[in-house]
């Protein structure tokens, strides 16, 4: 199906997100992997891998829309020097990713495209899920201080 050219666009500058939130939180998983957070490790991995996921959805929406997925462009990549620098890049990142997804759904549902709205509306329930974790995680930082939310993240 010959999708609309504004809407493949849309989509490969959100599958350039996805792209680049992948390795942001891959390498900050592994980094508290490294510190022995794992709870932390194995949260900010699962995070990873839902954004492969919508990645993947992205890819087929292209591919579907007769579109060429372009997987080459990645956004600057935050990376956190300790946890909670983490957490702040990350919160910024979910909350480009939530204004970036509503603005999409509003272009898909102008063009009449209401495939690629569903589709955009599910990722924007997953983005909206991540910042409520990330914002939980900031909050306990605040009320307990590092150190004891620290100590909290060991495996």
């Amino acid at each position: 199906m010959k999708g609309n050219p504004k809407i493949i666009e849309t989509l490969n500058h959100l599958l350039a997100d996805e792209l680049t939130a992948i390795n942001q939180y891959i390498v900050q998983s592994e980094m508290c992997a490294n510190w022995g957070y794992d709870k932390l490790h194995t949260a900010i991995e699962k995070r990873a891998i839902d954004e492969m996921k919508h990645a993947e959805k992205h890819i087929a929406r292209i591919l579907f829309l007769e579109g060429i997925p372009v997987v080459s462009n990645l956004n600057k990549i935050h990376i956190g020097e300790t946890v909670e620098k983490q957490h702040a890049n990350d919160l910024a990142a979910e909350e480009g990713a939530i204004t970036a997804y509503n603005s999409a759904i509003r272009q898909a549902t102008e063009l009449g495209d209401n495939g690629s709205r569903e589709m955009l509306e599910s990722i924007l329930e997953d983005e909206e899920e991540h910042l409520d974790w990330i914002e939980a995680q900031l909050d306990q930082i605040r009320q307990m201080g590092i150190q004891a939310y620290l100590s909290e993240q060991l495996g």
